[in-house]
């Protein structure tokens, strides 16, 4: 909207010059208050309300559906009340809209679809989850929901298991695998999935991810993106092979990093109970931005400083330290993303690139792929967070590919 409305008022106005209407043909009851006195062609109103309603229906094309009439109502009421041609309005939506859709150049729309595998794979079906074990954590998602009630009626077969003070998902699930499961099943956010992950590896029996956390980020990418569909892959025992990466030995799904996320993912930890997840996640981020302090590393032998070093399990997109989805789930790679802190102003441009997202464009940015990672930090001890958690704080991680992973997934 600011852009679109920038472009109509400061450029494209002036460039055409274009009066308004005669307001003398306009009736009385119609007109406003006070008439504006700027030039007509485009509409500035338009151009806004459809940028609006055009960024609205990329992310979300249902809620665009909704806002589209208004958008229209924005328009019509120009013509309506005298201040505009219908040509200024028309015109203006067309830039507007245009504007929205190039936008997707900085800021790309998550794709609908999960990401490739190269070949399906056959897993033990369980109708109605029959030898299915399902470990559930209810702190995962919603405050005021609990999964547990809801899967144990669509997989009425299977063993549901809540976690609680003395049996954690890795518990839980070791003994339901030592006890005979066909299969191992997770309810949770991300970092319960790679909890579940590592205890699948361990004993070489699949797994089936409920969707249950806030953000959910690997069952969207593996295609279960509902609850409903991971059950439907259990039961006809479809399934694919994805990649997983460790870090020091243990497993990770999505992604890790060092320097300043650690620190954000600690203080929004101790926020959550006073303020909600999102609400103490931009706080957290707001303060950490603030007092960072870069990290000297090595990487690979190659030295940097750097404010954020970002290592994806396989190559993510939109390219920059706003990761959202990848293309694969089993390239064989370690994404490798930084921000380099040795430029003049090297704060501001990490700030200002973080917060609107362009940090690909950044000349900070530095990215590379490779099969393992050695990183060794130069200025002391650091902790490592992957996949939503806060792992061990040391000088040296390994990162590196491990055995893959069968995932319950309809493709």
């Amino acid at each position: 909207m600011a852009v679109s409305s920038a472009l109509v008022n400061v450029v494209l106005k002036r460039v055409f010059g274009r009066v308004r209407p005669d307001l003398a043909q306009v009736s009385g009851t119609r007109t406003l208050r006070r008439s504006p006195h700027t030039l007509s062609f485009p509409s500035g109103h338009s151009a806004s309300a459809a940028a609006f309603a055009t960024g609205l229906a990329l992310e979300s094309p249902v809620a665009g559906a909704l806002v589209g009439p208004i958008a229209l109502g924005v328009g019509y009421s120009r013509v309506h009340v005298g201040v505009h041609y219908p040509g200024d309005v028309v015109a203006g939506m067309a830039v507007g809209s245009a504007v929205a859709m190039a936008t997707q150049h900085w800021w790309r729309v998550r794709p609908t679809t999960p990401a490739r595998v190269r070949t399906s794979f056959a897993a033990p079906a369980l109708p109605e989850g029959e030898g299915l074990m399902i470990a559930v954590n209810p702190r995962s998602g919603r405050e005021d929901y609990d999964p547990a009630a809801d899967i144990a009626e669509l997989l009425p077969r299977a063993e549901v298991l809540e976690i609680g003070e003395d049996a954690g998902v890795a518990e839980l699930l070791r003994k339901a695998a030592r006890s005979g499961a066909k299969a191992l099943g997770v309810a949770g956010g991300d970092g319960s999935v790679a909890t579940a992950a590592a205890v699948a590896l361990e004993f070489g029996l699949p797994l089936a991810v409920i969707p249950a956390g806030t953000l959910n980020h690997f069952a969207r990418d593996v295609g279960v993106a509902t609850p409903p569909e991971a059950v439907t892959a259990v039961e006809v025992g479809a399934a694919v092979r994805v990649d997983v990466a460790d870090v020091n030995g243990t497993p990770f799904l999505n992604t890790a990093s060092i320097g300043s996320y650690p620190e954000m993912v600690r203080r929004r930890d101790q926020l959550s109970g006073r303020m909600g997840k999102w609400m103490a996640l931009t706080v957290a981020a707001a303060q950490v931005l603030r007092r960072g302090s870069p990290v000297d590393v090595e990487l690979n032998g190659q030295r940097v400083k750097a404010w954020i070093v970002f290592i994806g399990n396989g190559c993510y997109m939109p390219r920059g330290l706003s990761p959202a989805w990848r293309p694969r789930l089993e390239d064989g790679l370690l994404d490798v993303q930084y921000l380099r802190a040795d430029l003049r102003f090297g704060r501001t441009r990490a700030v200002l690139a973080t917060l609107l997202g362009v940090s690909e464009h950044s000349r900070s940015y530095r990215q590379f792929q490779v099969p393992e990672l050695r990183v060794r930090l130069l200025n002391g001890p650091q902790q490592v967070a992957y996949d939503g958690e806060t792992g061990e704080t040391t000088t040296e991680f390994a990162f590196r590919k491990r055995e893959q992973l069968t995932v319950y997934a309809e493709r």
